[in-house]
C-alpha cells in the first residue's frame, strides 16, 4: 500500500480507533497509549492490506487485536496530523447509542464481548462478527443477546454517586 493513500485512508477512518480506544480505556494517557500502538500496528502491516476487504474493515481487525492482545508496550510514534490538537481523543460516537452510560456499561464487559458488541454497532452483520471472531452464527446470536441483557442491567442498575 502506498504511503500517501495509507496515511489518506487513516485519516478518514481514524474515528474507528478512537471508538474502539474508546470502549477500551478510560484514562486519557491510556487512551493516547493504545491509539499510538494502533497506529503502529496499521503502519507495520499496512503491506498485508490488498484490498479484498474494505480499509475500515481491516482498521477494526487491527484496531481490536491490537487492544486485545497488547501489552501495553511503550512503543510510540509521531504522528500529530491524526491526533487532536488538544491530545484529547474526541468522545465515542454512535448514531442513536451516543451516551456516556452506554459507554460506561461496555467498558464494564469482557474484552471479547466489547468487540463483538462494537462490530454490532458498527453495522457488521452477524455472520461476519462470527467469522471474524471464530464462532458459529448460533453461538455469536447467544452471545448478542447476553451481551445486550448484560447493558440493559449495566444500564438500569442504580447509580451511586
Amino acid at each position: 500500500m502506498e504511503e500517501e493513500f495509507f496515511l489518506s485512508e487513516i485519516r478518514a477512518n481514524q474515528g474507528i480507533i478512537y471508538k474502539v480506544v474508546s470502549l477500551y480505556a478510560a484514562d486519557p494517557e491510556e487512551k493516547k497509549d493504545l491509539y499510538q500502538e494502533i497506529l503502529l500496528q496499521c503502519w507495520k502491516g499496512r503491506l498485508q492490506f490488498r484490498g479484498d476487504a474494505k480499509f475500515s474493515t481491516w482498521l477494526y481487525r487491527i484496531s481490536l487485536n491490537t487492544v486485545l492482545t497488547s501489552n501495553r508496550k511503550k512503543t510510540m510514534i509521531e504522528y500529530k496530523e491524526v491526533l487532536p490538537e488538544s491530545g484529547q481523543l474526541p468522545p465515542i460516537q454512535f448514531e442513536q447509542e451516543n451516551s456516556r452510560a452506554l459507554q460506561e456499561a461496555i467498558r464494564q464487559l469482557t474484552d471479547s464481548d466489547r468487540a463483538i458488541i462494537l462490530l454490532h454497532l458498527e453495522g457488521y452483520s452477524n455472520q461476519e462478527i462470527a467469522d471474524w471472531m471464530g464462532i458459529s452464527s448460533n453461538s455469536l446470536a447467544v452471545k448478542l443477546y447476553r451481551i445486550r441483557q448484560r447493558l440493559t442491567n449495566l444500564l438500569n442498575a442504580p447509580h451511586h454517586d
